[in-house]
């Protein structure tokens, strides 16, 4: 399956920090990407794609070691060996759900397609962090699932800036939350947040915040609420119901909890590049206790930054793709 990321010239080792357009003002989308397919076409023995391979050969396993058929010798490591379905199968593949990916954006949203497009294609380049968790675009996204993803996103978006990135948490901490222990899979993440301040724990002095629930649905109060000081790198600003309400027009205002009624209005602040707007579009209910999908999640990961300066995911492809041919000659 190709998957596609956004056009670019090279932008060198660098992130760029320029306004992105916004994906929901382009009407042109990314080209198919011939090298994706390539890789993604199953082969056998390495001799090419099923369609010239001999006739059953699609669906005859190779005996392996340890099989009464199996003669020698042993494949190397990390040789592409198909399975019994005639899928070439290698270590560090990426998992089906990014192959799908034409699929996947079958259901989701018009207004969302962009964001979700160019996330995928970054869990192909960027891969760790992000191919890991299976992506239905249209599934409830958890707690856990979205702090993974957010301490994943902050730091591949400023891998070239240490002093944005958040150390993840050490499995040697006292953990914030009774349960996300360090065996949790997402404790490095989690633990790093609220060390960081980001995610409101006991640390921070939430002395109610004792559990931090990673399996249950993210809300779009909390959505924001992590997100945000990520994108102003700043003290949230005091807020009130009222000031909300003018800057949003939202009639809900007073449903959402006092400390992401600071986050909500901290967004507005960043004019089109609220993630209110890309994740919601426009709409005067904000419904504060509402689950978010994993689509919305990606649309909202998809740029950290205030209004006049930020980093997007088609910056970082961009970069991605301009160190690899660098590493390689290395």
């Amino acid at each position: 399956m190709a998957l596609t990321g956004c056009a670019g010239g090279s932008l060198g080792n660098s992130l760029q920090k320029s306004l992105e357009a916004d994906p929901q003002l382009q009407t042109q989308f990314p080209a198919d990407n011939e090298a994706a397919q390539a890789e993604s076409t199953p082969t056998i023995d390495g001799a090419g794609p099923l369609a010239e391979a001999e006739p059953n050969a699609a669906t005859t396993a190779r005996p392996q070691p340890g099989d009464t058929a199996f003669i020698g010798p042993a494949a190397p490591p990390g040789e592409r060996v198909p399975n019994g379905n005639g899928a070439a199968a290698s270590p560090g593949s990426q998992p089906a759900q990014i192959a799908d990916a034409s699929t996947l954006l079958d259901d989701v949203p018009a207004d969302l397609k962009p964001y979700v497009q160019d996330w995928l294609t970054l869990g192909n380049t960027a891969g760790e962090g992000f191919a890991d968790i299976p992506f239905q675009p249209s599934r409830t996204i958890s707690r856990g699932e979205y702090a993974h993803w957010l301490f994943a996103a902050n730091n591949q978006f400023y891998s070239d800036q240490p002093t944005k990135r958040i150390r993840p948490g050490s499995p040697t901490s006292t953990p914030a939350f009774q349960d996300v222990p360090p065996s949790h899979p997402y404790f490095a993440a989690i633990q790093g947040l609220a060390e960081a301040g980001i995610i409101p724990s006991a640390l921070s002095g939430n002395a109610v915040a004792v559990t931090f629930r990673p399996d249950d649905p993210l809300t779009r109060e909390n959505l924001l609420l992590w997100k945000v000081p990520l994108d102003t790198r700043a003290v949230l600003p005091v807020a009130t119901v009222e000031a909300v309400q003018s800057a949003w027009g939202f009639q809900d205002a007073a449903d959402i909890e006092p400390l992401a009624l600071r986050a909500v209005l901290a967004d507005r602040q960043t004019g089109d590049f609220a993630n209110v707007l890309r994740a919601f579009g426009f709409t005067t209910l904000f419904q504060p206790k509402r689950a978010v999908s994993q689509a919305e999640s990606a649309a909202v990961l998809w740029r950290f930054g205030h209004q006049t300066e930020g980093v997007s995911v088609p910056d970082v492809i961009r970069r991605t793709a301009t160190d690899a041919p660098s590493e390689a000659a290395r």
